[in-house]
């Protein structure tokens, strides 16, 4: 099997012992050619299976295998360690918000200096003294919020820390937090590189795009950037203009960390004179500024 005569019809398995699950994964990753042979029937000649359905056995358990190691080692990758950190990050301020409503309500029932929000569970949990009608257990309610809280703030100053270093160029443009949720919901560095900006400016916005769709909502003029200063501090009636400016960046940003992971500092110089004109319309002449929706660029 290993001569040169057979090179070209030797199958994924030639060189391989029967069970080398390892060696047979390498080979399906790694390995490649120009059309199929009768494998089967080859794998059988070879002595590699005693039969057809021998060989689809280890064909089987041989790309299960292959599978599990490309699957782990995207998974290690840093883009989706930091994905990983940002969702985990939301769900614990998500569920630290909602408890420490739970929290304000119930404690406003037996706790005459009740207060609301997160606040409240912390000075519960620190104080030395709590009044005899407040339960344990509502005390241990406020302990538990002040933990997601403080693990929140933990996650954030990951995410903060990593995302500079996964993307350096979209971490700039954007602040890292917002970098990490762009790459979280794309799915990727790579999955963000290779997305048109019109689908970077809608990003998070599925629900009001799908409505649009449906023919039930306007086009929505921007996603998860919204939360962008560049387009939060635009008029109204130009955020649709300043949304897609940020979102052309920020593609190109995402490209340029992909791909090359090279500085380019122009691009925040670029983005922010773009974005100085596109706020000069309302001061200069009310009537060029325009709804802010798809023609107004």
């Amino acid at each position: 099997m290993t001569d040169e005569a057979d090179t070209a019809n030797a199958g994924w398995f030639s060189d391989l012992e029967p069970g080398d699950i390892e060696g047979a994964s390498s080979a399906i990753i790694e390995g490649a050619v120009d059309h199929s042979e009768d494998w089967p029937q080859l794998a059988v000649e070879t002595g590699y299976a005693d039969s057809a359905g021998e060989y689809y056995d280890q064909l089987h358990e041989a790309t299960m295998h292959a599978t599990r190691r490309e699957v782990a080692e995207r998974e290690q990758a840093d883009d989706q360690q930091l994905k990983h950190g940002i969702r985990a990050m939301d769900d614990c301020t998500r569920t630290a918000n909602e408890l420490a409503e739970r929290l304000a309500e119930w404690g406003g029932t037996v706790d005459p200096d009740a207060g609301t929000g997160v606040d409240y569970a912390r000075d519960l949990a620190t104080r030395d003294e709590t009044p005899d009608a407040v339960p344990d257990a509502i005390r241990s309610l406020a302990e538990q919020v002040v933990v997601l809280a403080d693990e929140a703030d933990s996650l954030r100053e990951y995410v903060e820390r990593q995302t500079p270093t996964v993307a350096p160029n979209l971490s700039a443009l954007a602040d890292p937090v917002l970098a990490a949720r762009l790459i979280s919901l794309a799915g990727g560095l790579e999955a963000l590189a290779k997305k048109p900006s019109g689908t970077v400016q809608v990003l998070g916005a599925e629900e009001a795009l799908f409505a649009h769709l449906r023919g039930h909502a306007p086009s929505p003029k921007h996603g998860i950037i919204y939360t962008h200063d560049a387009v939060r501090g635009t008029h109204p009636e130009n955020r649709g203009s300043a949304a897609r400016a940020v979102a052309g960046k920020l593609a190109i940003a995402a490209r340029v960390d992909h791909y090359s992971g090279d500085p380019k500092p122009e691009l925040e110089a670029e983005l922010a004179e773009r974005i100085e004109t596109i706020q000069a319309r309302n001061a200069d002449d009310g009537d060029t500024a325009t709804d802010g929706g798809a023609d107004d660029e």
